[in-house]
């Protein structure tokens, strides 16, 4: 019999490394250089890598009495959430203010809250106890709240973190509301007691109300319209390398989360929320891509093209059977790694200080920095979605997932807004790779360390395979939607 610590063992470990790099942290100079600490928690994060790759040579089960469940699920989100997290934390080492910088500030505590929210993302993907996902959804909501107003030198960085906390409160709110009115019904909140008892549930009525509180707040982490509005202004003015890591990880959480609620939790419901995935997948599309045509900024184009990809991913729960829980797992995969690539090629080009934060500002990037800049237009080609690269394949997966379950228009309207899409990506490819201004300043490029080059080097080589030879990721994405179907019996 497995021993329970064995089924949260990534969780343990991350969090094991986020208090050692505080006390770490807590017994250093004050005038001591950081940059270790960075190190020591890359180092944490692979061990957690490690332990989650392990978990996939365990039998299926539960620990905790029945409140986590290590599967291949669980194990596919945890490799994928270690890896984004592992990413972030080499770009920042190389990205932050140098020391000495008077920007410089709580760079310690800025590692340790990457590692914790990484044990709630983690927690989050396997817990099969209503009230752990609520705790699970706060570790790593506080964490990215704090890092989203991590420059609280400048005003948009304490708007950033003001207003991506009282929004998602509120949205917190909603899910916390949501899982009272379901214990209010079936007397529980363990995900597979609850399926079966919602057919005698005590008020249907209750049932419906809990269904559309609970999607709120989920819906709202992974910014899908009309659930939408902090992205923006969050991604302006939180640090690059911390919008490559909440642009990705903590949605890769979050869908995974919403497959375990209509899936595990209201299965029954399928003929409502069926329709109502696709009216909400319609609107993120057609909203993001719209809004996003007309942004100078850069990270708030990518704001609201993330807000698109919302969209296409859930176009997929169209589909029948397994399938859409497997086109999610790997949509998430390749825009995890488009979306860090591009982030973290902002954050070098750009500067901490994001003297380039206009799409204007990138003209000439190719001539001046031609490996940044080619490096650039790959991971822009990925999110229009070319053949080739894993944002094509992610999109083609998705939108032949949803024809299959029969929903034609739906595959119909998500080619026509990757169209729209298009439009806006090549808008700052074309400004990358124009020769840069008649008498603009030649800007001196800067030595590129090993952390970043490691991250962006894994997001291009990452978002190479998904698109040439997705086979593996691809098997492992469909053992993961396997394995929750035959737990849940469809």
């Amino acid at each position: 019999m497995t021993p329970d610590l064995f089924r949260i063992l990534p969780e343990v470990v991350l969090t094991l490394v986020g208090v050692l790099v505080m006390l770490t942290d807590a017994s250093m100079a004050a005038r001591s250089s950081r940059r270790p600490l960075g190190w020591m928690a890359a180092l944490g994060v692979v061990a957690a890598l490690v332990a989650s790759l392990w978990q996939g040579t365990l039998s299926a089960g539960t620990a905790f009495f029945g409140t986590v469940q290590t599967d291949a699920f669980s194990t596919f989100f945890h490799v994928l959430i270690c890896g984004i997290v592992l990413t972030a934390i080499l770009l920042s080492i190389d990205t932050l203010p140098p020391d000495g910088d008077p920007e410089q500030h709580h760079i310690g505590e800025y590692f340790a809250l990457m590692v914790f929210g990484a044990v709630g993302m983690c927690l989050l993907t396997s817990a099969v106890e209503l009230l752990v996902v609520f705790i699970a959804l706060e570790i790593s909501s506080i964490s990215t709240y704090v890092l989203a107003g991590y420059r609280k030198q400048t005003g948009k960085g304490a708007e950033a973190g003001m207003k991506y906390f009282l929004l998602g409160s509120f949205a917190t709110a909603f899910l916390l509301y949501g899982i009272a009115m379901v214990f209010g019904a079936t007397g529980t909140t363990q995900v597979q007691e609850i399926a079966t008892l919602l057919p005698a549930a005590r008020s249907h009525a209750l049932v419906l109300l809990a269904f559309g509180l609970m999607m709120v707040g989920v819906l709202f982490k992974v910014s899908a319209a009309p659930f939408h509005v902090w992205t923006p202004d969050v991604y302006e003015g939180a640090p690059t390398p911390v919008v490559a890591l909440m642009s990705t990880a903590p949605k890769v959480a979050a869908f995974a989360l919403i497959v375990r609620l209509l899936y595990g939790v209201f299965p029954l419901l399928h003929p409502l929320w069926m329709p109502l995935m696709w009216m909400v997948a319609v609107v993120s599309m057609t909203v993001g891509n719209l809004a996003a045509l007309r942004q100078q900024n850069a990270k708030r184009m990518l704001a609201y093209s993330s807000i698109a990809h919302a969209g296409y991913l859930l176009a997929a729960l169209a589909g029948a059977g397994a399938e859409p829980i497997a086109a999610i797992g790997f949509y998430t995969a390749a825009y995890a790694a488009m979306n860090v690539g591009i982030f973290a090629l902002m954050a070098v080009v750009g500067g901490y200080d994001e003297h380039r934060s206009t799409i204007a500002d990138y003209r000439g990037v190719l001539h001046q920095r031609p490996v940044s800049g080619g490096l650039m237009l790959l991971f822009l080609i990925s999110l229009i979605g070319i053949p080739f690269t894993g944002g094509f394949f992610a999109k083609f997966y998705s939108f032949s997932t949803a024809m299959q379950g029969g929903a034609g228009w739906l595959a119909l309207i998500g080619l026509l807004n990757s169209g729209v899409a298009a439009a806006y990506y090549l808008r700052f490819a074309l400004s990358i790779a124009q020769p840069a201004a008649t008498g603009a300043r030649a800007e001196a490029v800067p030595r590129i360390g090993v952390g970043v080059s490691a991250a962006i080097g894994v997001a291009a080589l990452a978002t190479l395979v998904l698109g040439i030879a997705p086979g593996h990721v691809l098997d492992a994405a469909h053992a993961a939607a396997q394995s929750f179907a035959a737990v849940r019996g469809f």
